[in-house]
């Protein structure tokens, strides 16, 4: 099963400081809520592990990074993604192009296209409920990346962003993001008639 995804975030802080921070593969990949690179085989190629808690149960997936391109004047990173989970029941690959480019007054926005391939017992989602999960995940990722390019800086926003960082969980809270995606689901499916109710 393969899913498209197109993202927009956000960035207080300048195009060239979110650059410095996305050639950061390691930091970058802790953006994710229980994401980790394990290993640095060479300068294109890591090794990471990612962890997630759903009640009792905890799924853990292993997997490669590899860089296919980093385009300094495009401000343009292109990788491919592939893992699986430690029970063998599950694999997925993602191909992710993400960019960065000027939103005027000094801010940036991040956009990245993805394509996500899954195969095995997490193929049974389906693409509906695939592309909320990864869509949660995705905003969390976001909102981690922006705080993090902020905490370059050396301002009060800066001092925030550090302090938003310590206080984010090192997991991904399953309960929470599955309950989340359900919401987002219900919405989907009812907003927009509640409006044209109203």
């Amino acid at each position: 099963m393969q899913v498209e995804l197109k993202k927009t975030f956000p960035i207080a802080a300048a195009e060239s400081q979110a650059w410095r921070f996305l050639q950061d593969i390691p930091g970058v990949a802790s953006c994710m809520p229980g994401a980790e690179i394990t290993e640095q085989l060479d300068d294109n190629n890591f090794k990471g592990h990612v962890k997630a808690k759903i009640g009792p149960a905890t799924m853990a997936f292993n997997g490669d990074i590899e860089i296919k391109g980093m385009d300094e004047d495009a401000r343009e990173l292109h990788l491919i993604g592939r893992g699986q989970d430690t029970k063998g029941t599950s694999s997925a690959t993602m191909d992710l192009t993400a960019r960065l480019v000027s939103a005027g007054d000094g801010h940036a926005e991040l956009q990245g296209e993805a394509q996500v391939t899954v195969t095995g017992k997490a193929a049974s989602l389906g693409g509906r409920m695939m592309t909320q999960v990864a869509d949660q995940i995705l905003n969390q990722f976001g909102k981690n990346f922006a705080n993090n390019v902020i905490a370059l800086g050396d301002s009060a926003e800066a001092e925030e962003a550090r302090e938003e960082l310590q206080e984010q969980p090192k997991e991904l809270n399953g309960i929470a993001f599955v309950w989340s995606v359900i919401v987002g689901l219900v919405r989907s499916l009812f907003g927009g008639r509640k409006a044209n109710a109203g």
